[in-house]
């Protein structure tokens, strides 16, 4: 495959106002009916055959080859975060509360933006190319892929592989990244009430102190990792929240824990329910008091198919030569795109956004009110996908 760049200047143009567009009329999950439309309408400019409604928001378009072959899909979420943007950026969110601050709306455009290419391409393609525009990654734990897997997105035609990117402030731009096997982690929820009972806080041995409970289940918890899970495998045992007591000379009587699991593999995954609420059966045992306690499974964990990887990782070396890496550790970060490495062959890589002379430490992260991707990353992420996907279909000739 010809190295070198094989977008237009007017593709890229083209992309970058879609992004600004989007970025600034953001929507939470579910609720992206100006983005879907807008989705649709440049889909149908370029001739391209449109499905709207898939999974509710979500967009689906077919490119239809020339020849025959197997059957790509490329996705891309379009959801925002229910966050207020501090960028300052000239185009930034109209829409109080809500703001592109994980990157989806360059996700969008870049798949735009591929999307135009690969039309043109279409007479020497071997195969059929699937663009699935999703909804609502955001809303874990059932996030909008199943419902898009559920409405058909996969199918009609049947997908063979699926190839997904994102967006990583970590590496710069002009970087990229992707791994054999597990990519981001499984993530799931835990919801546990501690309940004691309320006295005098001068008369303390009144009452069950549910705060000082608590306050031991949290430390106990982190026992989990550090002595029930191998050194040699990762897992993340978090709580996020901590809510409870009525005044600063009350004992509690209720205090609620939310927080968050990471595991990699379903082997370290699966004991975990039963683990968290050992330690809470045990702890409020030991300290008189009682518990309700809920686990909710949420995304699986993302794992990409050998195959596909020697495929992207080909690209990548294409593109970005010595800056295309393999991280030696995933990232325990989720992504509900793991829905569709459940259902078939699938590869997901991270697309380095960061000014290089700004160090990470100085970098707003994702899901940072300030997080500003430079957008002169889109035109590696189109390039590494075109690639990938041409490679993919046998039908790396399109290119010149």
């Amino acid at each position: 495959m010809k190295k070198g760049f094989q977008l237009s200047s007017e593709v890229l143009e083209r992309a970058v106002a879609i992004r600004r567009a989007i970025h600034q009329n953001p929507e939470l999950g579910y609720q992206e009916h100006k983005t879907a439309a807008l989705i649709a309408g440049r889909l149908r400019e370029i001739g391209i055959e449109v499905i709207e409604g898939v999974g509710k928001t979500g967009v689906v378009g077919v490119i239809r080859g020339g020849l025959p072959g197997k059957v790509a899909a490329v996705r891309a979420d379009i959801d925002a975060l229910p966050l207020e943007e501090a960028t300052g950026l000239p185009f930034s969110s109209r829409n109080p509360g809500v703001s592109h601050m994980c990157g989806h709306d360059m996700h969008t455009a870049m798949l735009l933006g591929l999307a135009e290419v690969l039309f043109g391409l279409r007479a020497k393609i071997r195969g059929t190319v699937k663009l699935i525009f999703q909804p609502a990654e955001e809303c874990n734990p059932t996030g909008g892929a199943p419902a898009m897997i559920a409405g058909g997105a996969l199918e009609n035609p049947h997908v063979d592989a699926v190839f997904a990117q994102h967006l990583w402030p970590e590496l710069e731009t002009g970087a990229a990244a992707v791994r054999n096997g597990s990519m981001m982690a499984a993530s799931d929820r835990f919801f546990i009430t501690i309940h004691g009972r309320t006295a005098h806080g001068s008369a303390p041995e009144e009452g069950i102190d549910a705060i000082l409970c608590a306050a031991q289940v949290i430390s106990a918890l982190q026992s989990i990792v550090s002595r029930e899970v191998g050194p040699r495998d990762s897992a993340v045992v978090t709580v996020g929240t901590i809510q409870g007591g009525d005044r600063y000379n009350v004992i509690a009587g209720e205090v609620k824990l939310e927080g968050t699991v990471r595991t990699l593999r379903p082997e370290i995954q699966g004991p975990m329910a039963s683990r968290i609420e050992r330690i809470v059966s045990g702890v409020c045992a030991a300290l008189g008091a009682s518990y309700t306690y809920e686990y909710v499974k949420g995304y699986p964990a993302t794992v990409n198919d050998p195959a596909l990887f020697e495929i992207v990782y080909g690209a990548m070396k294409d593109v970005v030569g010595e800056k295309a890496l393999v991280p030696e550790l995933c990232a325990l970060t989720a992504e509900d795109f793991a829905f569709f490495t459940e259902q078939r062959p699938c590869v997901y890589y991270w697309l380095g956004c960061r000014n290089p002379q700004t160090p990470f430490s100085k970098t707003p992260p994702l899901h940072n009110t300030a997080f500003s991707p430079q957008e002169e990353a889109m035109p590696f992420g189109m390039e590494i996908m075109l690639r990938s996907v041409l490679r993919f279909l046998g039908s790396e000739d399109c290119l010149g």
